[in-house]
C-alpha cells in the first residue's frame, strides 16, 4: 500500500536528527524529535498523551504534559519545556487541548500535496459525509492482498479495521477516519518524502488518482 514509507521514515529520521542540533525552536525541537522516531513519531507522543488522561478531557495540564514528553523519551528542559506549553496553551487556562497540540506540531504540506492528499480523501468517503468508514472502502480497497485476510486469520472487515485505525487518532479509535485525521496521517508521510512530484507520484499509484 504504501510501499518504500520504510526507507523514507529511515531517511527523515535521519535528517531530523542531524537539524536538531541546529534547532533553537522550541516547537520545531519537539517537531524534530518526534519525527526522529518516524512518520508516525507524532501520533506515538498523542498516544502517550491519551495513556495520561486519566479523566478523558482531551487536555493535558503543565504537569501530565512534562510527564508525558519524559514517558516518550522527549529530551528536554524542564524550563524549555514549560515555555513550550506555553505557547501551546493559547488562552492561558493552564491546559492545552490534544487536538490543537497535535495540529501545531504537525509539518507543514505544500498547497500541492494537500491537494492530492485530499483528492485521495475524496474518492474513499464514497458516500461523502467527510468521514471515511468501512462501507466506503468496500470496492475502493481490495482487502484480498492482505496476508492475514489470505491465510483466513482474519475477515474483509477486520483488514479494513486495521486499514482505517492505521488512518485513525491515536487516541480515538472508533473505525471513522476523519478529513482531519486523514490530512495527519500524511503529514507524517510527507515530512519523510523531500520531493513533492515523488510523493505526488506515490499518493496517486497508491490510490490510483
Amino acid at each position: 500500500m504504501m510501499a518504500g514509507t520504510s526507507r523514507h521514515d529511515r531517511e527523515m529520521a535521519l535528517k531530523a536528527k542531524q537539524q536538531l542540533s541546529a534547532c533553537s525552536d522550541p516547537v520545531e525541537r519537539l517537531r524534530l524529535q518526534c519525527l526522529a522516531r518516524g512518520s508516525s513519531g507524532i501520533k506515538g507522543l498523542g498516544r502517550t498523551f491519551k495513556i495520561m488522561d486519566d479523566n478523558n478531557s482531551r487536555s493535558l495540564d503543565l504537569k501530565e504534559f512534562l510527564k508525558g514528553l519524559n514517558d516518550y523519551g522527549i529530551m528536554m528542559e524542564k524550563k524549555e519545556a514549560t515555555a513550550l506549553f506555553q505557547l501551546f496553551d493559547r488562552d492561558g487556562n493552564g491546559t492545552i487541548d490534544f487536538d490543537e497540540f497535535l495540529i501545531t506540531l504537525r509539518p507543514q504540506m505544500s498547497k500541492a500535496r494537500k491537494e492530492v492528499v485530499l483528492q485521495a480523501f475524496r474518492k474513499l468517503d464514497k458516500t461523502g459525509d467527510g468521514v471515511i468508514t468501512v462501507d466506503d472502502l468496500r470496492g475502493v480497497y481490495n482487502p484480498k492482498y492482505h496476508p492475514k485476510y489470505q491465510n483466513g486469520e482474519w475477515t474483509e472487515e477486520q483488514v479494513f479495521r486495521t486499514f482505517l485505525d492505521s488512518f485513525d487518532s491515536p487516541y480515538d479509535k472508533d473505525g471513522q477516519v476523519t478529513k482531519e485525521e486523514f490530512v495527519n496521517y500524511y503529514c507524517g508521510v510527507s515530512a519523510s518524502v523531500d520531493s513533492d512530484v515523488y510523493f505526488i507520484l506515490m499518493m496517486r499509484n497508491a490510490w490510483k488518482l
